[in-house]
Order: structure tokens, then C-alpha cells, then sequence
């Protein structure tokens, strides 16, 4: 039997620069390592929420990010791992000077030993009138990711990711033990009010592995509003954890790692694919 699991999922409501986002997140990470999580992860666009223009130009590489320098240091000092649910981050060799939206995972030596390019670009037109094109400003990805842990496998996303369940049942056969899939997210109001906890709910069931959701909340500096209620759910579907607003806080979970494997006997879909001919074929 398992010990169980301590997390933690930090929710904030991220500024616009890289050098206070730290400052936004560094003491919420400190507080929950200090509460025991042994495992703490951040949400979507932890080190900067801008999408003015003019913010766009102060973007730097991932190695000269003051957040990612900061996080690192930070994650060594206090003996973590820490899931940084991404990063806006200048793009490598991207010919439109897009940003990637990068999800880190950084050991308790302070290393990053996993990156996520976010696969799914958000492009939507909201019935609110809320229009978005994310991929004028963000390279999307280009493959999937499974980091080990000392606990299993963490399959990594990102927000948009997960409306699209081929990428989850992807993350929970690639690797032998998968016991953990993030969503850190930078939900939308409507989105979130109508979708949120469904989609979570249904990507655990769909791949027998518990869910952790952390996100941005309330209304930031550059105009846009997030929907937060951070969530953590269990390989059965069932929410054990989830805060009941937008607002910076901490949300603690203990888990029960053996329940992926009672979930994946109960129902091991996960081994019963089948081949079957399109409906798009003629």
C-alpha cells in the first residue's frame, strides 16, 4: 500500500511581469511546503498574465526568466517538487516571435527535468462576445509529455488541452505508471462556470487518474477575467478537493495513489481499444 500523497495547488491571480509573478507566488509555494505538500503545482501562466501588446516585447527566454530562475532556486531551498503549471516563455526559433506556453517540472534539486509545450492553442469566439486567438501569440507544441516522479508518471497539460481527451488517453498508456495528469488552467468566466468541473471530472474517469487543476482567478492587471476554483479529482471521477472561489489561496489534498490501480481493475477501459473504421470514410 501506498503512503499517501500531499499536494498542494497554489491559485493565483498572476500580474503582468515575470519579476512579480514571483513575488505573487513565491509566498503561497512557502506556505504550502511549510503546511507538509511535498508535491506543489502552480496554474497555467504562472510568471505573467499580459496580453497587451506592448507586454509582449518584454518576454524573455526560459533560461533568462526571472520567474523561472526564482522558482528553481526556490524549489531547491525548500526541498519540493514543483510542478510549474506553465510559463510564458520566448519561443526557440519561432519565425513570428510567438511565446511557448510551458509547463516545467522541477525537482528538489532546483532542476527542471520535464518540459510541456501547450499542444492546444485557444481560438474561440464566445457567445459574451469574448473573442481570443491565442495562436497569433503562442507557438503550439508538438508532442506529448510524461515525466516520472517518485510517485509515477505525471502526464502534463495545459488548460485548452483538456477538451481534447485523445491527448489524456494518450498520456495514460504511454507510460506503465501514470498515476497523476495536470490541468493547470487560465479558464474564462463562461468557460468555467459551464465546463470546468465536467471536463476534469471526465478526463479522471476516462484515464483512471486523478486530476490536478490549478488556476488563475479573478480579474488581472492586463483586463481579462479567470475563473479559478481550483480542483483536485480522484480516478473514480469523484472531486476530493476544490476551493469555492477566484481568489489567491491554497487548496491541500492527500492522495490515495493505490486508488489508480482499484479504478483501472474496476473498469480497464484503458485496455480495450479496438480498431474501427472511421466515419469520415467514404
Amino acid at each position: 500500500m501506498a503512503e499517501p500523497l500531499d499536494i498542494a495547488l497554489i491559485q493565483t491571480r498572476t500580474p503582468a511581469t515575470s519579476a512579480t509573478g514571483l513575488d505573487h507566488v513565491a509566498p503561497l509555494i512557502r506556505q504550502a511546503a511549510g503546511e507538509g505538500a511535498s508535491l506543489i503545482l502552480t496554474p497555467e501562466a504562472t510568471n505573467r498574465v499580459e496580453r497587451r501588446r506592448e507586454g509582449r516585447a518584454t518576454l524573455m527566454a526560459e533560461a533568462d526568466d526571472a520567474a523561472v530562475q526564482g522558482l528553481s532556486a526556490l524549489a531547491r531551498e525548500l526541498g519540493i517538487w514543483l510542478q510549474v503549471g506553465s510559463v510564458m516563455v520566448r519561443a526557440e526559433d519561432d519565425p513570428a516571435g510567438r511565446a511557448a506556453n510551458r509547463a516545467l517540472l522541477i525537482d528538489p534539486e532546483g532542476r527542471i527535468i520535464a518540459r510541456y509545450d501547450k499542444l492546444h492553442v485557444f481560438d474561440v469566439d464566445l457567445d459574451t462576445g469574448e473573442s481570443w486567438r491565442e495562436s497569433k501569440v503562442v507557438r503550439p507544441g508538438e508532442r506529448a509529455v510524461v515525466a516520472d516522479t517518485p510517485w509515477g508518471g505525471l502526464g502534463l497539460s495545459i488548460c485548452y488541452d483538456v477538451r481534447f481527451p485523445q491527448l489524456y488517453r494518450d498520456l495514460a498508456k504511454a507510460h506503465s505508471d501514470v498515476r497523476m495528469i495536470t490541468v493547470p488552467a487560465a479558464f474564462t468566466v463562461p468557460t468555467g462556470e459551464a465546463h470546468w468541473q465536467v471536463l476534469l471530472r471526465a478526463r479522471a474517469i476516462e484515464t483512471g487518474a486523478f486530476v490536478l487543476a490549478a488556476a488563475q482567478g479573478g480579474t488581472h492587471e492586463d483586463g481579462r477575467a479567470t475563473w479559478g476554483r481550483s480542483t483536485v479529482v480522484d480516478p473514480w471521477g469523484k472531486v476530493i478537493a476544490a476551493l469555492d472561489h477566484d481568489r489567491p489561496g491554497i487548496l491541500h489534498a492527500s492522495l490515495d495513489l493505490d486508488a489508480v490501480d482499484r479504478a483501472r481493475r474496476a473498469i480497464p477501459a484503458l485496455t480495450h481499444d479496438r480498431p474501427f473504421r472511421s466515419a469520415s470514410d467514404a
